[in-house]
C-alpha cells in the first residue's frame, strides 16, 4: 500500500485504482476489453486510453501517449511491501529534502513527480510502481521516462515488463548516478495480449534512497487501425489495417495479426532466428548461439532475443577476442543481376564505443574469390535494443555475404533474425570444395583488414607508442605525427573516415557521407567545390526516427572550446505546408493593418495543435491594443502543383467576446480598372499605399470576430474559400479547402487568412497547414457564407446560393440562420408551380465525405414557407440511394434542426431532394450544416461532449455581443472555469460555458437559446450549473426564459455566493405556441472572474418534472410556472386586502388622504421569476 507523508510534508498519494471519475462518455462507446489500454483512442474524447499509465489521446498523430503526474497518477500503482515506497509529490512540499528542486515537466518546484520515498530504515528495501494493465505494443513500441536519483542509497533501478509468466528486464542500472534529471529511451518490442511494466529502485541499508520519476511518455505503440481501402503501395492485411512495403516479410508483426510475415512472397524468403541451429549460415567462427536466461551476468548482454522477444529466445553473440573480428559465413549464393538478393538482419551494439559490426560482400569469378567489399559498418554505441537493417545485393557473379561482429571493452555484438529475399538462390552442393574456390575458413579472407597492433584493446599503436583511451581525443597531442587527434571530429568530410563521425541512428533517417556531385543538391559542399559532406537519407532501421552523428568521445574541453559547422536544409522556404515549429515557412504578415498575427510558443493557456507544447499562429487582439478591424496573413505567390489542390489546417476560435455582430461599419475597398497584382510582403493589396485613385467600397463586410480564407491570383478577383465566426470553443478544429487552378496556367496565387474583430476577449490561432494534390473530401461543417461547399444540383441549377441583404430576394427567408441577418446565405428552391411543377424534384448533392470510422451525426436548419411548399427528403448516397428523412410538415417563421444519424464504411454523399406540392410563393432553404461523431441528441438536449447540440450561442442584440463557450477542464484557459464536468466527472469531458468577468456593470448577458420546440402542456427541463465567484458581494446570475411569438418569460433563476461544485436544477415549462428555451448568464454585481457552466441539459418533452426530496441539498428546487404564478396571486388578494383596511384606518384617523380621483394600474406580471436561492422575484421586464 502507499506510504504516508511524513508530518511537516506534503505529498498526495498515489491511487491504488483508477480515479472515482473513470467513466465511459455519453456517447455511450463500451469497446471491448481488448481494446482498453491499447494505445488506439476507440471512442470519441479518448475515455477507453485515459488512466492507462497515460492520459487520454495524443494531441496529434506522432505524438505520444504519456503522463507528467500533473493532475493525477494516471493509473500508476505503488506495489512496495515496505515502508520504502512510491508516492505522488512536488518539491515545493519539500525544500530540504534529498529529492529534486523541481520537476522535469514544468521545471519548477510547483510541478509534480512521482518520488520513492526517503525512507529511514536499516534494512535493503525496493519501491515498486507499476502501471496499469496495456494491451497489444507494436514492434516501434518505446517507452520513455525520465529519473532523478538525488542521493548515493540507491543501490540499482529496473525497469521490467510482464506479460503472461514471463517477467523482461527492459533496463538495469547500478550507477554511477549522474546529477539532475536523465532520459531513458526502451523499446519494448511487440507485445501480444496484456501486460504491464513496473520502476522499481533499490536502496542500500541505512540510506535513505531517494528517486523521482516523470514525464512518462509511449511512443508509436498502437498497433494500425483498420481502414476501407490502403494507400497506394501498402499492403492490406487479414484484419483490414495497411502496413508500408518496406514493413512485409521482416520478422516484425506489423500488422497485429501477422499476416505481414505470411504473404505469398515472404513464403519464398529463407529466415533464420537461431532457435535450433544456425540454419544456411553454418560457416561460423567466433559466434555462439546463446540466450538471455541463464545467460551470463554481463551488463551489457541483451535481456532478449528479437525473433520471440523473450529471454528464452536465442540469438547469435560474437564470442571473439576484442582483437580479432568473429565472422559469420553465408553459403555461396548464385549470381542475382538483374534482381536484387536483399539480406534483412537485427544486430546489437552495446556497452562499448568499439563494438562494431561489418557487412562484406565476396564474389568470385574465373574460379578465383575477390577480395571482400565493405557494404555496411555500425560502430560505437546503438543501445540496449536490436536494430532493424537491409542490403541489397545485385552481383552478375556468385557471391557470399559476411558478417564480421568485433567487440570493445565491457561490450556485446549480437545477431539475430537473419531474411533472405527469393532472389538469394543458394548454389547447389557438391562435395568437398572444388579447386580454385576459396577456402572454408573465412577469418582468413578478412585478416588483411585487421592491422597488426601489440597494444591493448582501445589504445592506439603510433611508432612504438600506445595511446590509451582516455588520452584520445582530449585536444592535447601523444603521438608525433598527432595521430591521436586526426579522427576526433576535426573535418571537411572528404576522407572516408569522415574525421571520427559515425552514424548512431537506429530509426528510418539516417547520416551518410555523399559527394556533391551525386546528391542533387547542393551540388557543391561548404567550400564551394564537388566535395563530400554528410547527408540525411532514409534507413531500414525500426525505431527512433530522429537520424544521430556522433564524434568520438572528446576532453576534456577548455571553457572557451567552440565548435564551427556549414550546414544545409535542403528544403522551400516558401511552401504552404507548416506547422510553425522551426519557423512560419512561406507565410508572413501583411502590413495594411496595425494588428498582427505572431508566431507563439506555447504557454499558459495559449497551446499549439502539433504537440501541444510548441508554435503556432496567433491573433491576440490585446497585444498590442490595435486600431483596426483584423490583420493578414498571407503566403508568398505559388505556382500550382495540380489543377487541384486541397489545403487542410487547423483553427482555435476562443473567447466570450470574440462574436459574430452586425458587420463593422467602416469601408473596405477594392482597386478598379487593370489587373490586381500578388503582393509580396511589402503589402496585402497589390502595393497600394497610402490614399489611391479608382478605389470604390467592396462588397458588404463580413461580421466581426471572423475568420476567413481566400486565394488572390494575377488578373483576377479575389475568392473567398471558407470562413468561421463566432467563439468554438477551447479547442482546435480541422478544416479544409479544395484549391482550384486553370487548366494549363501558369499564374501564381496567394492564400490570405483574415482574421476580423469586434471584441477584445477572444483570440484567433492557426496550425498545421498542409497541402496535398487533388480535392478534399467534403467538409464537416458549411454555412454557405462563402461558397456552396461543393454542392452540385443535378445540372438543373434550381437550388441557388442566395443572400437578402437587399430586401429583393425573389423567394426565401429574410434572413439566414448562420449570422440571423440579411447578410447571411444560404441554399434555397423556389418551389413555386412556374419554377418547379407539382410533383417533380430538385436535387442539392454533397461532394464525397470520408468513410466514418463510427456513428455520427448530420444536423441541418431547414426553413419552409408558411405555404405548404411540399416535402424535403434527405438520402445518404454510399454503394445506393437510401431515403433517411422526410420532412413534409407547414412552414413558419423560425430556422428548424433537421438531424440524421449515419452510419458510412465508404465514401458516401448526402442528398438532398425537394419535392414540389404545386404552390404559388412557396420555397424550401437549407443552412448551416454539421457533421459530428457520435448519435445525434434529442431535440434541446445535450451533454456537451461533442459540441453544442444545436444550441445557438450566436449574440443577441442589445446584449453586449457576448457568447456562451465551450470548453473542458484539461484544456488550458486564460478565464477560471470547472476542473470536471458534470457528464464524466473529468477533466477530459466537456460543458458549455460563460466567463461573466467580462460583463462591466449594469446586466448586460450571454444567451444559449434552444432549437424552436413545439408547444406543450407539461414538459421538464433538467440541467445541472456550476457557479463559483471569489467573494460574497459579487453575484452572477443564471436564469432560464421561454422565448416565443410573445416575448420572454423568466421561469427559474438561481444566484452567485454558491458552492464551487455542479448543482441539480430543474423547471416545468408550459407554452401554449412554438418556443425556444433561452439559458441567460448575467452578472449582479460588479464585475468579477467567475465562470457559469451548464451540462447534461435533458429536456423530457410532455413528462411533468419529479420533485426533489428535501435531503437533496445539492439540487436546486423545481417548480412549476403556474405554482409560481399561483402563490403571487395570492400574496397580491393579500396586499390588497391590508391596503383597504389601511385605507379605513388612515380615514378614521384623518391621516394622508389618497388621491380618489386618480385612476390606479394594477400591475402586470407578465414575467414571473422564481428564484432558487429563496426570493421570490417580482417583475423582470416586459414582453415586448
Amino acid at each position: 500500500m502507499w506510504c504516508l507523508p511524513t508530518p511537516g510534508h506534503l505529498a498526495v498519494s498515489l491511487l491504488a485504482a483508477r480515479s472515482p471519475g473513470w467513466a465511459w462518455g455519453p456517447s455511450r462507446c463500451r469497446p471491448p476489453r481488448e481494446a482498453v489500454c491499447n494505445f488506439v483512442c476507440d471512442c470519441r474524447g479518448c475515455p477507453d486510453e485515459a488512466q492507462c499509465g497515460y492520459h487520454g489521446a495524443s494531441p496529434t498523430l506522432g505524438a505520444p501517449f504519456a503522463c507528467d503526474f500533473e493532475q493525477d497518477s494516471c493509473g500508476w500503482r505503488d506495489i512496495s511491501t515496505s515502508g520504502y515506497s512510491w508516492l505522488r509529490d512536488r518539491a515545493g512540499a519539500t525544500p530540504e529534502g534529498p529529492g529534486p528542486r523541481s520537476d522535469h515537466t514544468l521545471g519548477t518546484d510547483l510541478g509534480w513527480y512521482a518520488a520513492a520515498g526517503t525512507h529511514r530504515g536499516r534494512e535493503v528495501a525496493t519501491a515498486a510502481l507499476r502501471s496499469p494493465t496495456l494491451r497489444e505494443a507494436a514492434p516501434s513500441c518505446e517507452l520513455s521516462l525520465w529519473y532523478h536519483v538525488a542521493s548515493g542509497g540507491v543501490a540499482e533501478l529496473r525497469l521490467e515488463l510482464t506479460h503472461g509468466v514471463e517477467t523482461l528486464t527492459l533496463w538495469r542500472s547500478s550507477g554511477p548516478w549522474v546529477p539532475g534529471w536523465q532520459e531513458l529511451v526502451v523499446p519494448t518490442g511487440r507485445i501480444q495480449g496484456d501486460f504491464r511494466v513496473t520502476f522499481s529502485a533499490t536502496r542500500n541499508a541505512t540510506r535513505r534512497g531517494a528517486v523521482a520519476l516523470d514525464d512518462v511518455a509511449f511512443w508509436s505503440c498502437g498497433l494500425p487501425t483498420p481502414q476501407a481501402h490502403c494507400p497506394l503501395g501498402h499492403h492490406h492485411c487479414q484484419n483490414k489495417a495497411c502496413v508500408e512495403p518496406h514493413q512485409l516479410c521482416d520478422g516484425e508483426d506489423n500488422c497485429g495479426d501477422g499476416s505481414d510475415e505470411d504473404t505469398p512472397t515472404c513464403n519464398h524468403h529463407t529466415a533464420t532466428d537461431f532457435e535450433r541451429g544456425l540454419g544456411l549460415w553454418n560457416r561460423s567462427e567466433g559466434w555462439a548461439r546463446n540466450h538471455s536466461a541463464g545467460g551470463p551476468q554481463h551488463p551489457a548482454w541483451p535481456h532478449r532475443d528479437h525473433s520471440r522477444n523473450s529471454a528464452q529466445g536465442s540469438f547469435l553473440v560474437a564470442v571473439a577476442e576484442p582483437s580479432a573480428p568473429a565472422i559469420l559465413s553465408s553459403p555461396e549464393f548464385q549470381a542475382s543481376a538483374p534482381e536484387k538478393c536483399s539480406l534483412t538482419f537485427y544486430h546489437y551494439l552495446h556497452g562499448s564505443q568499439a563494438g562494431c559490426l561489418q557487412v562484406f560482400l565476396q564474389t568470385r569469378s574465373a574460379g578465383a574469390p575477390h577480395a571482400a567489399v565493405l557494404l555496411r559498418r555500425r560502430h560505437r554505441e546503438l543501445g540496449a535494443a536490436w536494430v532493424r537493417d537491409r542490403v541489397d545485393i545485385q552481383s552478375k557473379h556468385p557471391f557470399r555475404i559476411l558478417l564480421a561482429g568485433q567487440t570493445g571493452p565491457g561490450g556485446v555484438v549480437g545477431l539475430d533474425d537473419l531474411i533472405l529475399s527469393d532472389h538469394c538462390k543458394p548454389v547447389p552442393e557438391v562435395a568437398g570444395p572444388p579447386p580454385g574456390l576459396w577456402a572454408p575458413g573465412p577469418r582468413s579472407q578478412l585478416s588483411s583488414l585487421q592491422p597488426w597492433n601489440f597494444c591493448e584493446p582501445g589504445h592506439l599503436l603510433c611508432g612504438e607508442l600506445c595511446v590509451p583511451p582516455e588520452q584520445l581525443c582530449d585536444f592535447q597531442q601523444q603521438c608525433p605525427g598527432g595521430e591521436d587527434e586526426q579522427e576526433c571530429g576535426t573535418t571537411d568530410f572528404e576522407s572516408p573516415s569522415a574525421g571520427g563521425w559515425e552514424d548512431a541512428s537506429v530509426g528510418r533517417l539516417q547520416w551518410v557521407r555523399l559527394p556533391a556531385q551525386d546528391s542533387g543538391s547542393p551540388g557543391m559542399d561548404a567550400s564551394g567545390a564537388a566535395g563530400h559532406f554528410l547527408s540525411v537519407q532514409r534507413a531500414w532501421g525500426q525505431l527512433a526516427e530522429q537520424a544521430r552523428v556522433l564524434t568520438p568521445t572528446l576532453g576534456p574541453s577548455g571553457p572557451r572550446c567552440e565548435l564551427h559547422m556549414a550546414y544545409y536544409f535542403q528544403s522551400h522556404p516558401q511552401e504552404i505546408s507548416c506547422n510553425f515549429e522551426r519557423d512560419t515557412c512561406g507565410w508572413h504578415t501583411g502590413h495594411l493593418t496595425d494588428a498582427h498575427w505572431h508566431r507563439v510558443e506555447s504557454r499558459g493557456p495559449g497551446y499549439d495543435h502539433t504537440t501541444g507544447q510548441g508554435h503556432f499562429m496567433l491573433l491576440d487582439p490585446t497585444e498590442p491594443p490595435a486600431q483596426g478591424p483584423g490583420a493578414h496573413l498571407l503566403t508568398w505567390p505559388q505556382s500550382p502543383a495540380a489543377a487541384q489542390e486541397c489545403l487542410s489546417f487547423w483553427y482555435h476560435l476562443y473567447g466570450p467576446q470574440i462574436g459574430e455582430t452586425p458587420c463593422w461599419a467602416g469601408p473596405r475597398w477594392r482597386p478598379t480598372g487593370g489587373s490586381s497584382s500578388v503582393s509580396g510582403p511589402v503589402g496585402a493589396l497589390g502595393g497600394v499605399r497610402g490614399r489611391s485613385r479608382g478605389l470604390v467600397p467592396s462588397k458588404p463586410c463580413l461580421p466581426l470576430g471572423t475568420l476567413r480564407l481566400a486565394m488572390r491570383r494575377e488578373g483576377e478577383r479575389e475568392r473567398h474559400l471558407w470562413s468561421r465566426s463566432g467563439t468554438h470553443g477551447n479547442r482546435w478544429h480541422e478544416a479544409w479547402a479544395t484549391l482550384h487552378h486553370p487548366q494549363d496556367s501558369s499564374a501564381k496565387y496567394q492564400l490570405l487568412f483574415e482574421g476580423l474583430r469586434d471584441g477584445y476577449h477572444g483570440t484567433m490561432a492557426l496550425d498545421d497547414m498542409t497541402v496535398r494534390p487533388g480535392p478534399c473530401w467534403a467538409p464537416k461543417r458549411c454555412s454557405f457564407e462563402d461558397s456552396a461547399c461543393g454542392f452540385s444540383t443535378g445540372g438543373r441549377g434550381l437550388w441557388t446560393r442566395q443572400t437578402n441583404a437587399t430586401g429583393q430576394a425573389a423567394r426565401g427567408p429574410p434572413a439566414d440562420h448562420t449570422t440571423e441577418t440579411a447578410q447571411g446565405h444560404y441554399m434555397v428552391v423556389d418551389m413555386s408551380p412556374q419554377a418547379l411543377p407539382r410533383g417533380h424534384v430538385a436535387s442539392l448533392i454533397s461532394e464525397e465525405h470520408r468513410p466514418l470510422a463510427q456513428a455520427a451525426c448530420l444536423t441541418f436548419w431547414y426553413h419552409l414557407s408558411l405555404r405548404n411548399p411540399g416535402t424535403l427528403r434527405v438520402h445518404v448516397e454510399e454503394a445506393e440511394r437510401r431515403q433517411v428523412l422526410s420532412i413534409g410538415t407547414d412552414g413558419g417563421f423560425a430556422w428548424r434542426l433537421g438531424s440524421v444519424d449515419l452510419q458510412a464504411e465508404r465514401a458516401w454523399r448526402v442528398v438532398f431532394e425537394a419535392v414540389a406540392a404545386g404552390v404559388e410563393r412557396s420555397y424550401i432553404a437549407l443552412d448551416d450544416l454539421l457533421l459530428q461523431d457520435g448519435p445525434c441528441p434529442r431535440p434541446a438536449s445535450c451533454d456537451f461532449e461533442a459540441g453544442l447540440c444545436g444550441w445557438n450561442h450566436l449574440p443577441w442584440p442589445g446584449l453586449g455581443g457576448y457568447s456562451w463557450d465551450w470548453s473542458s477542464g484539461a484544456a488550458p484557459s486564460r478565464y477560471p472555469q470547472p476542473p470536471v464536468d458534470h457528464t464524466l466527472g473529468t477533466e477530459a469531458g466537456h460543458f458549455a460555458l460563460f466567463e461573466t468577468g467580462v460583463l462591466g456593470p449594469g446586466g448586460r448577458a450571454a444567451w444559449l437559446r434552444s432549437q424552436p420546440l413545439p408547444a406543450t402542456e407539461a414538459s421538464c427541463l433538467r440541467f445541472w450549473y456550476h457557479m463559483g465567484f471569489p467573494e460574497h458581494f459579487y453575484k452572477g446570475e443564471l436564469r432560464v426564459l421561454l422565448s416565443s411569438a410573445r416575448g420572454q418569460l423568466a421561469v427559474w433563476g438561481a444566484g452567485g455566493r454558491l458552492r464551487h461544485q455542479w448543482l441539480e436544477g430543474q423547471v416545468e415549462v408550459a407554452s401554449a405556441e412554438e418556443f425556444q428555451i433561452v439559458f441567460e448568464a448575467t452578472l449582479g454585481g460588479q464585475p468579477a472572474l467567475g465562470p457559469i457552466a451548464l451540462d447534461d441539459v435533458e429536456y423530457l418533452a410532455g413528462q411533468r418534472c419529479q420533485l426533489p426530496t428535501p435531503s437533496q441539498g445539492d439540487t436546486a428546487v423545481a417548480t412549476s410556472v403556474p405554482a409560481v404564478v399561483g402563490g403571487t396571486l395570492l400574496l397580491l388578494m393579500l396586499l390588497v386586502l391590508l391596503g383597504l383596511a389601511g385605507r379605513r384606518w388612515l380615514q378614521n384617523r384623518g391621516g394622508c388622504p389618497f388621491w380618489g380621483e386618480t385612476d390606479t394600474v394594477a400591475p402586470s406580471f407578465d414575467n414571473i421569476l422564481f428564484n432558487a436561492v429563496g426570493a421570490l422575484g417580482g417583475v423582470a421586464g416586459r414582453s415586448p
